[in-house]
């Protein structure tokens, strides 16, 4: 089951029983451009409401509208528009593999006070302690992690969380992860938030910036799917409650040449034009939130595709502009040898020049053989350790933890080295500012400067 490596692998630290949701009816909605950049004119509104549409989301600073329409030829009758296209549905997220692990009973012994801290081998990767020994922390740092549904009750995570700025845009769906899924899922937000921002309170895990503050925003459903306007619309609000970085561990790949999702679903197709479109519009948000001052972190993906080789295909929100996209390294047997390469290019990760800007820790299963290690007083396979722990549901209903791997855990490691250097300049710094100073403080890998695999390097904290 390790070797089967679709988008991450997950092992659960903490096991249980699980229940198989009723899935919930979705609107068909559009997106429609307004002419201009950013306004949304007074006639553009009325003539979407004389074709039939209603308007459930309004972004006039992009020149975006979310619209809903039972007219079939709402599309056609809308003419004052750049364009109206469908907000496809698409999936953003793979599915993922469970291993269930026994409880842990005795905890590990730990130079920190949170008992799981020794099994977390990206702090030393990304050197969080460097940063954490001169009392730089995350404080002052608001990011806003765009995902699936969170456990806003984890106690790792509930200290940091801002509730009052945190919303879902998921047609009937809260923010809280829906714990009645099938045992395929995981609260893939918490696993990412945690990364970032796991307090350092003495429980469990500790995030790379433990004291920064986090806005969850879910723009994905708890399986890993979700309309386009649901990700364009959590980008926007992001940049409307001043987040100082936004991470998206998320991404579909689209071909320019039209196709679709799933085939046998027509609401996932796609021509060019919506293509084209699309970027558009997610192009317009990234460039508002960069604007506004946030710095945008994503995702490279984890189809093994090198965007240099495949001209026709588009990684998206990771090569939207000013997005700082991240591709994934881990160890082949930190268990076996700490000392071991935490370095080493993933199986998964997507790479090339044209979309991977850094590297960090994602994990991976490429250890061979399946023996047993224990490291910190927690046994499982050798390779299970090779994985990124942090925080997620436990398979009992509860909060707990989970080990897993891909570019999606890659991200939020970034994310907490972006609002350590923020945190160390007061909390505000100019987007360039940041990718430049990660650029700075990068440990350059791989072919010297700018490569496909590590971009400008795997990210530091250890200046």
């Amino acid at each position: 089951m390790k070797r089967l490596f679709p988008m991450m692998v997950v092992v659960v630290l903490l096991v249980g029983a699980v229940s198989v949701a009723t899935a919930q009816a979705r609107v068909r909605n559009y997106v429609v451009l307004a002419p201009s950049e950013n306004s949304l004119p007074s006639g553009l509104l009325q003539e979407i409401r004389a074709a039939g549409g209603t308007v459930t989301e309004a972004m006039p600073e992009i020149g975006v509208a979310v619209v809903s329409s039972a007219n079939p030829n709402f599309a056609s009758r809308v003419r004052g528009a750049r364009s109206v296209v469908p907000s496809i549905n698409l999936r953003w997220l793979q599915p993922v593999e469970h291993i269930e692990l026994t409880n842990v009973t005795d905890p590990p012994n730990s130079t920190e006070d949170d008992v799981l801290f020794n099994l977390q081998w990206g702090h030393d990767a990304v050197n969080s302690h460097n940063a954490w020994a001169r009392g730089v922390r995350g404080d002052g740092v608001r990011v806003a992690v765009l995902d699936t549904g969170f456990l806003t009750n984890h106690p790792d995570l509930a200290p940091n969380i801002n509730l009052a700025l945190s919303h879902s845009f998921v047609p009937d769906e809260p923010l809280q992860y829906n714990m009645a899924l099938d045992p395929d899922q995981f609260s893939h937000g918490s696993h990412v938030a945690g990364i970032i921002a796991a307090a350092d309170n003495g429980i469990g895990t500790i995030g790379v910036a433990p004291e920064a503050e986090l806005v969850l925003v879910k723009v994905l459903s708890d399986s890993g799917s979700g309309d386009f306007d649901w990700v364009i619309s959590g980008i926007y609000h992001a940049a409307n409650v001043d987040a100082d970085i936004i991470n998206m561990s998320l991404g579909t790949v689209l071909d320019l040449r039209g196709g679709c999702d799933d085939p046998e679903d027509p609401e996932t197709c796609y021509t060019t034009r919506d293509v084209v479109e699309l970027i558009v519009a997610m192009s317009r948000a990234t460039h508002y939130a960069y604007r506004q001052g946030s710095t945008i972190i994503a995702s490279a993906g984890n189809d093994a595709i090198n965007f240099d080789r495949n001209p026709f295909l588009i990684d998206l929100p990771a090569m939207a502009p000013h997005v700082i996209a991240i591709s994934a390294t881990a160890p082949i047997g930190w268990a076996v040898d700490p000392e071991t390469d935490l370095d080493v290019p993933t199986s998964y990760t997507n790479t090339g020049r044209l979309i991977v800007d850094f590297a960090a820790p994602g994990g991976d299963a490429l250890y061979p053989g399946d023996e047993g290690c224990t490291v910190a007083g927690v046994s499982a396979p050798c390779w299970v350790f090779d994985l990124v722990l942090s925080t997620t549901n436990s398979l009992s209903g509860g909060p707990g933890y989970a080990w897993a791997g891909g570019t999606s855990m890659a991200a939020p490691h970034a994310s907490g080295v972006a609002a350590l250097l923020m945190s160390k300049h007061g909390g505000d710094m100019h987007p360039l500012l940041v990718a430049l100073q990660l650029a700075l403080y990068a440990d350059d890998l791989g072919s010297r400067g700018f490569d496909p695999i590590y971009g400008l390097g795997r990210v530091s904290a250890v200046r």
